[in-house]
């Protein structure tokens, strides 16, 4: 799929901690049962798009990640997703606009 600044973008991200939120999915226990492993889809735009194909991606805060363009993993938002995460998005467009 080909990225364009703007674009929304669902990166799930490993996470580890005694306690998953509300939005951990795919929740593992450690052998122990002290902390779990899961995954939380992260929302973040694309800034621009790399001469190699790479994503140079925001996050709400302002944080710069760079992925790969091939990355299986990535994928862009539903309508659902979309009318259920309105102010999220929103707040991503302000901060790719402090970006420039």
């Amino acid at each position: 799929m080909r990225w364009n600044r703007g674009q929304v973008v669902v990166f799930p991200k490993q996470k580890y901690s005694p306690a998953p939120g509300p939005r951990a999915r795919e929740v593992d226990a450690a052998p122990g049962g002290e902390t779990y492993s899961y995954l939380v889809d992260k929302f973040w735009i694309v800034k621009e798009t790399l001469a190699d194909g790479r994503l140079v991606v925001l996050t709400r805060g302002g944080k710069e990640h760079v992925l790969r363009h091939d990355d299986h993993s990535i994928r862009g938002l539903s309508l659902l997703e979309r009318l259920r995460h309105r102010q999220r998005l929103q707040d991503l467009l302000s901060v790719l606009k402090k970006a420039g």
